[in-house]
């Protein structure tokens, strides 16, 4: 769409999206610094114990809140937290940063971070995500490269500026050139008890 089609969509809006808008944005090193210290305080190992907590519980089939949706495939897996009504926006901000320091310390170099913004139904969604990738040693010769666990994408998603759900997914390599993945349970265990 042009920018006259953009005006013109503003002014007549239809059910389509309306304002949609796309950046790559940078955290400063003192904010990830706090993250830090916020995962050695009370409330951040509380937050995380109750999000791992929760994802064991929906795994035996036991209602909880914050509710978490479990994500299986063969080559994908991951979990969703439903934020909405329990989770403050600076713990919901503070949870996504830790998981993205979390893929630091597990081998894995951040490829991207970026917000994307749309205007829906009269809503506002921002969705910020962070991208991370095995960091790949070449192999010798006759050696596969060590995925790990595979790409992971940390996904957060506000509606009108409260914190809507958090997602953690992880995609593996399905290629000849690349050793099986870890497990995703190893995967879990790694992203919420990492100094155990």
């Amino acid at each position: 769409m042009g920018f006259s089609d953009d005006v013109l969509q503003g002014l007549f809006p239809g059910k389509k999206n309306r304002i949609g808008f796309k950046e790559n944005f940078v955290v400063s090193e003192e904010y990830l610094n706090e993250v830090d210290l916020w995962m050695d305080s009370g409330e951040g190992r509380d937050a995380l114990a109750k999000v791992y907590q929760n994802y064991h519980l929906k795994k035996a089939g036991i209602p909880c809140e914050p509710e978490v949706h479990i994500l299986r495939s063969p080559y994908a897996n991951g979990f969703a937290l439903n934020c909405q009504k329990t989770m403050t926006g600076k713990i919901f901000s503070n949870l996504f940063f830790a998981f993205g320091q979390r893929m630091l310390a597990l081998g894995y170099r951040k490829v991207s971070l970026d917000r994307k913004m749309q205007e829906i139904s009269d809503q506002v969604k921002v969705t910020e995500k962070l991208y991370f990738k095995p960091d790949f040693v070449t192999p010798r010769h006759s050696d596969k490269i060590n995925q790990l666990f595979g790409n992971v994408t940390i996904e957060k998603v506000y509606i009108d500026d409260k914190p809507d759900f958090l997602k953690v997914l992880v995609t593996v390599y399905s290629d000849r050139l690349y050793d099986e993945a870890r497990p995703f349970d190893q995967y879990i265990e790694h992203l919420f008890k990492a100094d155990e």
